[in-house]
């Protein structure tokens, strides 16, 4: 903790030798010294006279925050014209009101005319108040604030040069926040032909040059730029085929066209890219984001130093492949080929990555002991994710035999007729299955998942990205090249992209124009993140798996412990693995109530007592803190209930809607809890553990879903196609089957084709 006159803040290590910009977003927030550079539209009004308050104390609070952190930050700020008008326009208002009123002694004001204001007496006017709102503005983060005015002046005189870096690096030696601004009361016409002349001139004649010169000259890490538009885009915001730019290289400008200017404010977004460019030459990363969104502004400035995906960054490292966007838009197209294949070539590609998995095993297997000794090395990995990360000759041959069932399953999955109807006379209509689009499959700590969803997206004709956890890596990367070489065979190898930057998980999930479906694979918490994270792309997965399984009074005893056991123990961290273990009322005290503790007990299973089943017991388990735990471990939940009502009612109240079982030989029983569970899966006498794409013969599947809408439970093929309307005529119109039209409507169903079966 440091202090300046007694307000301690916070520091964090930040330091780097400067003279090279960061290369990456997810280095800014190594960032110590910041300049935030607000643009005219950014700090005025929509009418431009008067401020923004409002986007102006969310950015002063966001800069304090980063102050308050230990990072040393500076204001480049407009705004001081916008104030003098307001304040100007008040005041000749006010005179020529007066005036009016004494000359011709009426009561009644005419319209009064307001001359058109100079911009240097605004920016006279404006000033002071500008420096006492902001003042005013961080004195509530125990923060202080010093004003700066600057010409060009001041940087081409090689003495006031140097007074001005003194001045500033004093202000931040003293936890001070600069704030500056181009003196625009004196401020002379930018010199003809004196700009960007090499790294140490640019002329300063708007508050972009003014934030590059400077970020440069005081050795900046970053430079935000804050204007009214997302970022740099391709083409002027707006029109049909614009597309944000996420990162820009030096060089790239010839493929920019650059349009009109802000609304208020000298420099458009041109003068915004040199500007930053020079900057970058100088060592300083940039980024030029949008701060007037209300959606966003709250926050743009923390988000772009925590590495998040906003706005435009500026690097001079392009990476060795394509962008993410890129590879999004090679899946689309990619995946568009595929689906026009004939099913047979799509099964083809599929058996072929299945031997693959088998002739290349000893590759495979070499990738994944390296990312298993990694993982050991650096002990970042639980037992049970290491358990999943590991791969064998045995799991490849499951997972070879599992494509092998896809690709056999595949032959009609992309346009099949689901629907045939004579609409009228002529005019036929059917409705066809069709793959979805691009899905995005984020998965951890299962290199194993990574086959069985190519060949899934393989089979329903989708484009695919894959995001795998780094601790994969190895195996992912082999298991990848191997999927884009069976698909080679038929030309679509860049129907599945594996994700190598360092995109982040959150980045992803805002793709949303590029993305049809996110499939999370992996924990409770990864799914709940993606869920939150997800902006406007439907998210398919389960955020918990909750599983029950119910012991009624009629349950066949050599059942009951052989189904628990293998529900709770034979893969506890499953998703589909029990977790609450429901008993009914009389089988207390029973011999089969004590052959279910002494399994439990002999496979070390770990029990929690639920709030009945610890009352009718003197001496009970650990009272279970919450009946809607998933353990994901040797760890149970006991619970009484009185009837199968009362089964399915906790299983509605606790539940996760995932899969529930009931044991009983009472087929009555049996048929209500069937018909009256509302989760994707509900068995009678067969353990949870069958919840899965390979055990329903699906061949594999992409997740468990819990959702009501499109695919539920384990999702094959089927889940990941869609529909679309086919409608064949000859001349139709909507007219003719008006009242007094020749035409009338049949809908007459139609027999299906034949389907291929074999």
């Amino acid at each position: 903790v440091r202090c300046w006159s007694n307000i301690p803040f916070l520091t964090v290590p930040l330091s780097r030798a400067h003279g090279k910009s960061f290369a990456h977003r997810s280095e800014l927030k190594h960032a110590k010294r910041i300049v935030v550079k607000l643009g005219s539209a950014v700090v005025t009004r929509g009418d431009e006279c008067g401020l923004a308050l409002g986007r102006l104390a969310s950015i002063v609070e966001q800069v304090s925050m980063l102050q308050n952190q230990g990072r040393e930050m500076m204001i480049v700020t407009s705004g001081a014209v916008a104030f003098g008008k307001q304040r100007l326009r008040h005041e000749i208002l006010l005179s020529q009101s007066v005036r009016q009123a004494l000359h011709s002694g009426q009561s009644q004001l005419k319209d009064v005319a307001i001359p058109v204001l100079e911009a240097r007496a605004c920016a006279a006017a404006g000033q002071s108040g500008l420096m006492a709102l902001y003042e005013a503005m961080f004195t509530q983060y125990s923060i202080c604030a010093a004003q700066i005015l600057v010409t060009n002046l001041d940087f081409h005189d090689e003495q006031k040069r140097r007074n001005l870096n003194g001045t500033l690096h004093e202000l931040l030696r003293m936890n001070i926040v600069p704030i500056i601004n181009t003196n625009d009361a004196v401020v002379p016409p930018p010199e003809p032909n004196s700009d960007l002349q090499g790294v140490n001139v640019i002329s300063v004649k708007d508050n972009d040059s003014l934030a590059a010169r400077l970020a440069v000259e005081m050795k900046t890490d970053l430079l935000i730029v804050l204007s009214d538009v997302e970022g740099l885009f391709d083409s002027p915001p707006g029109s049909d085929d614009a597309k944000l730019i996420d990162i820009f290289y030096p060089g790239d400008q010839q493929s920019v066209t650059f349009g009109t200017k802000s609304r208020v404010g000298m420099g458009g977004m041109e003068a915004k890219v040199k500007a930053a460019l020079w900057a970058l030459q100088g060592g300083t990363s940039v980024v030029i984001a949008n701060g007037t969104h209300p959606k966003i502004s709250g926050h743009v400035i923390t988000d772009i130093v925590e590495g998040k995906k906003v706005g435009t960054f500026f690097s001079e490292v392009k990476p060795a492949g394509p962008t993410v966007e890129q590879q999004a838009e090679m899946a689309r197209a990619g995946g568009r080929t595929l689906a026009a294949l004939q099913p047979e070539q799509r099964a083809e590609i599929i058996y072929r990555l299945a031997d693959l998995l088998t002739d290349q095993r000893e590759e495979i297997l070499l990738a994944n002991k390296k990312d298993l000794e990694e993982a050991e090395n650096k002990g970042r990995l639980a037992l049970p994710l290491l358990k999943r990360l590991s791969l064998s000759t045995s799991k490849l041959n499951s997972l070879a035999i599992g494509l092998r069932q896809i690709a056999a399953s595949s032959q009609d999955s992309v346009g099949r007729v689901l629907r045939r109807t004579r609409v009228a006379k002529a005019l036929h209509l059917e409705q066809v299955t069709v793959p979805i689009g691009v899905l995005l499959v984020i998965f951890e700590s299962r290199p194993d998942c990574l086959p069985q969803v190519s060949a899934l997206a393989i089979a329903s004709g989708n484009g695919l990205l894959l995001k795998g956890g780094k601790e994969a890596a190895h195996s992912n990367q082999i298991l990848h090249h191997l999927t884009q070489e069976a698909l080679s065979i038929h030309g679509v190898k860049d129907a599945v992209q594996l994700v190598n930057t360092r995109e982040e998980v959150e980045d992803l999930c805002r793709l949303d124009k590029l993305i049809d479906l996110i499939i999370p694979r992996g924990s409770s918490q990864l799914v709940r993140n993606i869920q939150k994270a997800a902006k406007g792309i439907p998210v398919m997965g389960h955020s918990e798996g909750i599983c029950h399984v119910y012991v009624d009074t009629d349950a066949s005893v050599e059942k009951v412990t052989r189904i628990i056991r293998d529900s709770k123990c034979e893969y506890p961290a499953a998703c589909n693995a029990l977790e609450t273990l429901l008993i009914h009322r009389d089988l207390l005290r029973t011999p089969l109530f004590d052959q279910i503790i002494d399994m439990l007990r002999v496979e070390q299973v770990k029990i929690h007592a639920g709030p009945k089943f610890a009352s009718y017991l003197t001496f009970s388990p650990s009272e279970v803190k919450s009946l809607r735990t998933e353990y994901g471990d040797l760890e149970c939940c006991i619970e009484v209930v009185d009837s199968v009502q009362e089964a399915v009612e906790h299983i509605h109240k606790y539940g996760s809607s995932h899969t529930d079982v009931i044991i009983t030989e009472n087929e009555q029983t049996a048929e209500f809890f069937l018909q009256h569970v509302d989760s994707a899966c509900v068995f009678w006498n067969a353990s949870t553990r069958f919840s899965d794409g390979y055990r329903f013969g699906l061949g594999a599947e992409v997740g468990i879903s819990t959702s009501r809408i499109h695919a539920r439970g384990p999702v094959g093929i089927e889940g990941l196609l869609t529909t679309k309307w086919l409608l064949r005529g000859d001349n139709h119109v909507v007219s003719d089957f008006s009242e007094h039209g020749s035409m009338k409507y049949l809908h007459e169903s139609l027999p299906l084709p034949q389907r291929n079966t074999s």
